[in-house]
């Protein structure tokens, strides 16, 4: 009520060229609102983020820290890679997908393991140079995990409660909607261009964030 009050003898306190008395008031009306913007209540990040992407992992190319929540409201593909196996090829359909839809709000995450059949032994710097070097990998990678047993990182542990199956092998995929949400897995010898996949991803991007 004051700072209405205020407002409603700027105009008087011009006319009568009370210079002071009207600067000091305009400052404190300033003031005034200002901590009002600052004290509205205003939805955070972590309100907004889904509690699958509540969490950071380290980007593979210089292991910088990523929070996840960067990616609400993308329609999200999650797969596990190896640079040495039978299934490395689909870092090219992988690219592929992500280039087609990307910019209606797809991503393609990318987590090395060497879980399965040794067959990513490579350190961090050696895993991107190969992604990027043969593959021309651009979809986001992140550092080389853990994802099975105890010791499996946050993300998949997760994942694997929530859909109710685990990676078996190399390139096993997560399905992730808009608000989040586990859809669809799909096991290593689907393609990510096989039409199930991209059937799905165009049916989710139609959904609102």
């Amino acid at each position: 009520m004051q700072v209405v009050n205020y407002l409603n003898r700027l105009p008087q306190l011009r006319k009568n060229k009370s210079w002071s008395a009207f600067f000091l008031t305009s400052f404190f009306v300033t003031i005034v609102f200002m901590l009002m913007w600052l004290s509205w209540p205003k939805e955070s990040s972590a309100m907004s983020c889904p509690k699958l992407l509540s969490q950071q992992f380290l980007r593979l190319q210089d292991e910088a820290p990523q929070d996840l929540c960067q990616y609400s409201g993308k329609v999200i593909l999650v797969v596990n890679t190896a640079s040495y196996c039978g299934f490395t090829s689909q870092y090219d359909d992988l690219e592929k997908i992500y280039a087609k839809y990307k910019d209606q709000g797809f991503v393609v995450l990318g987590f090395p393991t060497n879980d399965f059949g040794k067959q990513e032994p490579g350190n961090n710097k050696e895993i991107a140079e190969f992604c990027h070097n043969t593959y021309g990998v651009k979809f986001p990678m992140f550092a080389k995990t853990t994802i099975t047993g105890p010791d499996s990182n946050p993300l998949f542990k997760n994942l694997i409660e929530k859909t109710g199956t685990k990676p078996r092998w190399n390139f096993y995929k997560y399905m992730i909607d808009r608000q989040g949400n586990p859809v669809d897995s799909f096991n290593s010898m689907t393609s990510p261009s096989n039409k199930k996949i991209t059937t799905l991803i165009e049916k989710l991007l139609k959904e609102k964030p």
